[in-house]
């Protein structure tokens, strides 16, 4: 029962205690790819804790086969009676309904957002096909409108979207720079980002920690692409590129528009010099990262690193197990006598 109680307690802990702590530190924007890395590493160690949990209490109710060898029956003991509940059947049935439930759950909610996002695109692209012009000089489509706008739609059909507002708002300079930051969000797939942490974020309404995180990847996506075009572009460029666009802009639903309600934020960050966050830092935030992903793991793998420690006789083998009780040496069942190290 240790192992469940623990995922379960490390699952708030990291739920309640994880986005504060995040939200506090300076350092995700100014590396937007591991801060992207981060949120992700702490929605999915919530997540993963929780399914776990709900394993760890199934276990003792999996029907172990004994059909291939004593061997296996003795190993299959060993891990019931280390992940053993006091509840029984039915902890260990509310168990792996948990763990399914939840991941069917999350999975539900990836499909139908990604099935709706692309109905969406298909929409506007059989619109943009009717109204738009190709720009010369880029693979960027025109639209007549009054707001100033720029947006890329991801997908099969990658496409990057101006109008004539946005490209009377920005000179040559800043709609190069524009044009960059849709660039890397086509190129990055930063739109399958969002959808999984929106997927998250719609399949658990009421858990604050993938509310914030969906949000903080927003801006994090934006800055990101952000650094990717200040490459090629000055940063004032595209500090006022932004300006420009975020006066008047405004930008249709699923798409990864250059202005946007973050914005602000983008400005400043980029008026500011350029901090980055040095290799040796990096390199600790993103073993801190793994860390947490790989945490649950340890967690539920712990009793059965237990059980592996046990001999392949334990004394209080239960009576069912009457051919395995006694003199059941490795010698006397015709294995060899190093056997036990395998269980």
């Amino acid at each position: 029962m240790t192992a469940p109680i623990t995922l379960f307690v490390f699952a708030l802990v990291t739920a309640v205690l994880g986005p504060r702590l995040l939200r506090r530190l300076d350092w995700p924007s100014r590396a937007p790819r591991l801060g992207i890395l981060a949120w992700q590493a702490l929605s999915a160690s919530v997540l993963l804790a929780v399914v776990f949990a709900g394993l760890s209490l199934a276990v003792p109710a999996i029907p172990w086969t004994t059909d291939l060898a004593a061997l296996i029956e003795s190993c299959a003991m060993a891990l019931q009676a280390q992940y053993s509940t006091p509840g029984g059947v039915a902890v260990s049935a509310t168990g792996a309904v948990l763990a399914f439930a939840v991941i069917g759950r999350v999975g539900f909610c990836l499909f139908r957002g990604l099935l709706s996002g692309r109905r969406t695109k298909k929409v506007q692209l059989d619109a943009l096909v009717m109204v738009a012009q190709h720009h010369q000089g880029s693979e960027a489509l025109v639209v007549d409108h009054p707001c100033a706008a720029a947006y890329c739609l991801p997908g099969r059909h990658r496409t990057v979207v101006f109008t004539t507002a946005a490209l009377e708002a920005l000179d040559e300079d800043q709609f190069a720079a524009v044009l960059a930051h849709e660039r890397a969000h086509l190129q990055g797939n930063h739109h399958l980002i969002l959808a999984a942490a929106d997927a998250l974020r719609r399949a658990f309404p009421r858990l604050a920690a993938f509310r914030i995180a969906h949000t903080e990847m927003i801006a994090l996506v934006e800055m990101l692409a952000d650094d990717t075009a200040v490459r090629s572009s000055p940063r004032l460029t595209v500090a006022t590129a932004l300006v420009r666009l975020a006066e008047r802009g405004a930008a249709p639903a699923a798409a990864l528009a250059a202005g946007g309600d973050t914005a602000l934020v983008r400005v400043r960050r980029l008026v500011a010099p350029a901090n980055p966050l040095g290799p040796v830092r990096t390199m600790v935030t993103g073993m801190a990262a793994a860390a947490v992903i790989v945490l649950p793991l340890v967690i539920l793998a712990a009793p059965a690193a237990t059980a592996g420690q046990d001999m392949l006789c334990p004394t209080d083998m239960p009576s069912s197990s009457s051919n395995l009780q006694g003199n059941c040496s490795a010698e006397n069942m015709g294995l060899p006598a190093h056997v036990s190290d395998f269980c």
